[in-house]
């Protein structure tokens, strides 16, 4: 964009405009992901596989949820998109304000059914939205069919609030048995409990710059350069660019790939319409299945991480050798694979290095996106790409013109990128099996029983507070 301002093509107002403009939008993006994913984590340490899962799924979700927005709203009118894009996420954001913030001691025991419920939940509008891409591809909408459509949308998607309704009245209901119920005085807020949370606070505390090579336990709470200086940071984040470099390769050019190997432009339409869902299982599905398993069978959730990325090799082996057909189902397990990566990344990394600095860390996590995506899709495909359609060119004697996109047609277009980046995925495969090894120990115990216990201590307080009022009676 630069050049092309200095060059005079553009006006420079325009792209610094637009620079300015991605600025800023690509940070409110991180800024409103961060502030809603960490917060909820934070709230629910003992359900983060589950909790991680559902929003990253909404996220998916959310651009065929606009999608249908805008249809509704202005049709086919491509300047109002800008506007929605203005003024609805921010609508969102200062009406939900005031709700997102860490509430400590907020974990209960029906917290597990209550989650699964939103997922049924989220699976229902995730089929509905489906069904609407695709009958909306096989007939003309009419403004008045938009909005039935969309208003059936809307109400899947605040559903949910009835399950928060509904378990705010059993927990309420829950609390007056309890007091009616309950014969033993509460627990005092002794000398010793207030040293243990002193002791604790002292803990938390004592990291500095001179211990910054010397990191806690895993599990607990580590500084911003402990957790990124670590082997077990840095062991995934080299398994985390292998995997997310090349499904990243696929989602962005999956267009481009199916045009190279010769699809029909309706079935190259219907299955990029398409991939956003299954990003959205591999999200939505990813994050109770890995829960489950870590907290059942005591399995180290980077194992899965390991899975995941193997997986992802079946679907770029289909597109290296052009195996018929092979594109629909490589996008199905690559979709799927792209979208599993992010719960289990995230996850991993708020269950090794604490809560205390989730917020950046996980942000740390979100770079290896951008690096992956550059080495294998830019420096590999996009290269090798370039590289063999010039070759056709020549072949065919001819000159390409300055400036002139390139066109490949064949299997040979995408057949060695794909080679390498399986080979580079099946690296990552094995520098993930690393983490495996160390953290077995660690995740063999039970992970999440501190926050349990903190979540107890925190609502013994609250009763110890509640019955002190209640005995020194009105003031």
């Amino acid at each position: 964009m630069i050049w092309l301002a200095v060059t005079k093509k553009i006006s420079k107002p325009a792209i610094w405009n637009m620079c300015l403009y991605i600025f800023i939008g690509a940070n409110s993006h991180c800024s409103t992901n961060t502030g809603a994913l960490v917060t909820s984590v934070k709230n629910f340490p003992g359900s983060r596989g589950v909790v991680i899962g559902l929003l990253t799924g909404y996220l998916g979700l959310s651009g065929a949820i606009i999608t249908q927005l805008y249809y509704t709203f202005y049709g086919n009118d491509s300047k109002s998109l800008i506007f929605l894009m203005a003024w609805l996420p921010t609508a969102v954001t200062f009406v939900f304000m005031p709700i997102i913030k860490h509430h400590k001691g907020t974990e209960q025991p029906n917290d597990f059914n209550a989650f699964y419920n939103f997922l049924y939940m989220t699976l229902i509008l995730a089929g509905f939205l489906l069904v609407m891409i695709i009958v909306q591809r096989c007939f003309i909408f009419t403004k008045s069919e938009y909005y039935v459509t969309s208003t059936l949308m809307v109400l899947l998607l605040i559903l949910p609030i009835v399950v928060v309704i509904m378990e705010e009245q059993r927990i309420w209901n829950n609390k007056k048995k309890e007091h009616i119920n309950s014969e033993d005085p509460p627990p005092k807020h002794t000398p010793q409990m207030a040293t243990q949370n002193q002791n604790q606070n002292q803990k938390q505390v004592c990291f500095s710059w001179r211990n910054i090579l010397i990191p806690p336990s895993r599990g607990e709470d580590h500084t911003i350069f402990q957790a990124i200086l670590s082997l077990d940071m840095i062991t995934l984040f080299i398994a985390t660019i292998c995997g997310l470099g090349g499904t990243l390769t696929v989602v962005n050019n999956l267009s481009q790939i199916g045009l190279s190997l010769g699809y029909q432009a309706h079935s190259i339409t219907t299955f990029v319409s398409l991939m956003a869902i299954w990003i959205y299982l591999g999200k939505i599905t990813q994050g109770p299945v890995s829960e489950f398993i870590i907290t059942k069978f005591k399995v180290p959730r980077p194992l899965i991480l390991t899975s995941i990325l193997i997986l992802s090799c079946f679907g770029y082996l289909l597109i290296a050798f052009d195996v018929p057909n092979g594109l629909y189902v490589a996008s199905i397990i690559i979709g799927f694979c792209f979208g599993a990566n992010w719960p289990v990344l995230f996850s991993i990394i708020s269950e090794l290095f604490g809560l205390k600095y989730y917020s950046t860390l996980y942000n740390v996590g979100l770079i290896a996106n951008p690096i992956g995506s550059y080495l294998l899709n830019v420096r590999v495909a996009g290269h090798l790409y370039d590289k063999e359609a010039i070759r056709q060119m020549e072949t065919l004697g001819i000159k390409r013109n300055p400036g002139e996109e390139l066109n490949c047609n064949g299997s040979e277009c995408y057949k060695m990128a794909f080679i390498i980046i399986t080979v580079v995925t099946l690296f990552g495969a094995l520098v993930s099996l690393i983490l495996v090894l160390r953290t077995r120990e660690f995740y063999k115990g039970d992970i999440y029983n501190k926050f349990r216990e903190e979540s107890k201590t925190v609502e013994n307080k609250l009763v110890v507070t509640q019955n002190n009022k209640v005995e020194l009676g009105p003031t």
